[in-house]
């Protein structure tokens, strides 16, 4: 078997805890409530779960923060309080943006913290589940500059895209008829998705795919190994631009 082929083991590394961080709960969600017949409260609560689990477990556990279960936990328990806020139209269109503007506030301090968090998003479709590309990635996390700044720029311009969004589109619900914010507020989205899609890839996605791919195929070609110590005459190792005296006996 070559370093490049995919293994079920490596596949499952990859792509299971976005599909347990993000996907579940969404899923979960939409499954209360269309499928069960569940209120948007008990959807929400139920929901919850699986990233209050996974945040809680990962903090015990592996004494570490799951940043993205931790986000869309936050994100849940925002809703339910605004659930408890009534009130017209307009502040209804107003809930659904603060939704947004948190996931993208969040997403931006990620960067200011150093742990950009649309990386867990975008990892499993660079490197394919594939052991070769896995180890490029970790290679370019811990020695590539360029990789690291396109890492912290993608996670800036989505979180950038959401927050702006939002802004958007709270002030069309106070500026605009409801019923023109009501079709015109999926536009937006629309136009923001794919505005960041694109921005991103270009500046983000792109760039560390190449990266990724180059490292991949050849070890140490955007990563250079350590130089090694010179060794002098003697057989004694020293540092650069250090020259080693014999010992006088």
């Amino acid at each position: 078997m070559t370093t490049n082929s995919v293994t079920p083991s490596s596949r499952r590394r990859t792509f299971l805890p976005i599909v347990l961080d993000v996907a579940a709960p969404i899923g979960a969600y939409y499954l209360l409530r269309n499928g069960f017949g569940m209120s948007a409260f008990a959807s929400l609560a139920w929901s919850s779960v699986i990233p209050a689990v996974r945040t809680g477990w990962a903090a015990v556990a592996e004494r570490t923060l799951n940043a993205f279960a931790a986000l869309i936990l936050f994100v849940n328990v925002v809703s339910l309080l605004l659930g408890f806020v009534s009130g017209d139209a307009r502040l209804m269109l107003v809930k659904e943006s603060a939704v947004g503007s948190v996931i993208g506030i969040g997403v931006l301090v990620s960067v200011m913290l150093g742990k950009p968090m649309m990386t867990t998003g975008m990892k499993p479709w660079v490197t394919r589940g594939q052991a070769a590309r896995e180890a490029a990635w970790t290679r370019l996390e811990s020695g590539a500059e360029a990789f690291r700044r396109a890492e912290r720029r993608f996670s800036v311009v989505w979180g950038a895209a959401l927050l702006g969004e939002c802004v958007v589109r709270v002030v069309g619900a106070y500026s605009l008829p409801v019923d023109t914010m009501v079709w015109l507020g999926t536009v937006i989205m629309i136009v923001t998705m794919g505005g960041a899609f694109l921005v991103g890839g270009a500046l983000g996605a792109g760039p560390m795919l190449a990266m990724v791919a180059a490292e991949a195929k050849t070890p140490g070609a955007v990563v250079p190994a350590p130089a090694a110590a010179p060794a002098t005459s003697s057989g004694v190792v020293t540092a650069p631009g250090v020259v080693a005296t014999p010992e006088l006996r």
